[in-house]
């Protein structure tokens, strides 16, 4: 496959374990992942359930990070004190595994996201953040279950780029160790710096600072509008029930962005209805548009509104010329606006060759089909001379030069022809 956009929609917000639950159900192999996780040697400190699940009628997977010793809050969270570590032990902890280098730079960033956000908060130096929620065993897994399967994706299935929605933070408070704060919780807000996020949602916090800092480290682009082919639509299942489903979905794209514009595109299409203007007025404006570069002119009788007649005018061209030559149209025609479209363009080989007749040297453009097979088209304009220069019809002319032609090919390998082109 080329290159894929990995699109995360987080209407509902997100957080590691829906993360890491949606970039599994994408295509990432259970087994690959548990056994990436095996290097950072803290098996016993908790077991990993993945699941299939549902909320409100979307299935999906779920991801539990069951922790050895952990005690529930009322709003549904588990959280782990049994092991609590600063920056400077996990960044150690991640730094002598033997992942892949790539994968623990990920997980060092999203870390180093966190770690920036708390040291702020709480004016101290980054390295010495002693970590609340995030510093607990099942942050460490989301967040490194989270670098081991993008760079998957990123090995596997093509993924250049990672694309975002706005995040739903939710609405209502939270309990921290900071003590209850309004959604969202302080280091969340601080994580989230320059990121495009929605509130009120979603009831309760709905973006965890785990969920923030994987995306304020992975993504490329928070986008708006996204363009481009759906390969696959995944959901990561969470743990909370909202008004909102709570979960996250995760779009594979074909690669093409509305960030990226139409660059994808090397062609456009000028269109414009005009149902005012002399049919006279249109052949000094097809020559002018030819001459300026057009790929190719032409018209189309149509019907417009009250049952009135008239023509489109087509232009197809080279995307760089599309403002001049749509200037052109604007300024020599009735019209007072156009369409411009980019597509895309799939063209067979071509060849010209000069072929020897009795009427003496004829251009033939050779075309070679996808099966191998190819087919000749003499030149008009050259027989339409040589036609009058003789004195005999076009038709009878053209007949004769194209058996001529055909002789020709036949006697001569294909490969010598081109190779002379």
């Amino acid at each position: 496959m080329g290159d894929a956009v990995l699109h995360f929609e987080c209407f509902a917000g997100i957080s590691g374990d829906m993360c890491l639950a949606a970039l599994l159900n994408i295509g990432v192999p259970e087994a690959y992942l548990r056994a990436e996780l095996a290097k950072l040697g803290i098996e016993d400190e908790y077991e990993l359930k993945i699941s299939k699940s549902e909320k409100q009628g979307i299935h999906g997977l779920r991801v539990d990070v069951e922790l050895a010793h952990t005690h529930h809050h009322d709003d549904g969270h588990s959280h782990s004190h049994a092991h609590q570590r600063d920056y400077r032990q996990i960044k150690a902890m991640i730094e002598a595994t033997d992942l892949p280098a790539a994968t623990k730079q990920r997980a060092l960033k999203i870390f180093r996201a966190v770690a920036e956000a708390e040291a702020k908060i709480h004016d101290m130096p980054v390295e010495t953040v002693h970590f609340h929620e995030v510093g607990a065993t099942d942050s460490i897994v989301d967040i490194v279950g989270a670098a081991i399967a993008i760079e998957y994706l990123m090995a596997e299935k093509g993924v250049t780029r990672i694309i975002c929605s706005a995040l739903e933070l939710g609405s209502g408070q939270v309990k921290c160790a900071h003590g209850t704060y309004p959604v969202p919780a302080p280091a969340t807000a601080e994580i989230l710096q320059g990121v495009p996020f929605t509130r009120g949602g979603v009831e309760g916090e709905a973006t965890t600072p785990t969920g923030a800092a994987i995306m304020k480290a992975c993504v490329d682009a928070f986008v708006d509008h996204v363009q481009g082919a759906s390969l696959e639509t995944v959901y990561g299942i969470g743990h909370r029930d909202t008004n909102l489903p709570n979960v996250l979905r995760v779009q594979l794209l074909e690669s093409r962005t509305a960030e990226d514009g139409d660059s994808a595109y090397e062609h456009v299409k000028i269109e414009v209805n005009i149902d005012d203007m002399s049919p006279e007025a249109f052949e000094p404006l097809i020559e002018r548009l030819f001459a300026a570069g057009a790929s190719d002119v032409f018209l189309q009788p149509i019907v417009m509104k009250k049952s009135r007649p008239a023509q489109m005018l087509s232009i197809l061209c080279k995307k760089e010329l599309a403002t001049n030559l749509g200037e052109m149209v604007l300024n020599n025609s009735s019209t007072i606006g156009l369409r411009i479209t980019p597509f895309g363009k799939m063209l067979l080989p071509r060849h010209i060759i000069r072929v020897p007749t009795q009427m003496g040297e004829v251009s033939a453009k050779i075309v070679v089909q996808p099966d191998g097979a190819h087919r000749f088209k003499s030149e008009h304009d050259e027989i339409v001379s040589l036609a009058q220069n003789a004195g005999v019809s076009y038709l009878s002319l053209k007949r004769q030069i194209d058996s001529e032609i055909e002789a020709y090919l036949a006697a001569h390998p294909l490969e010598e022809l081109i190779a002379n082109d």
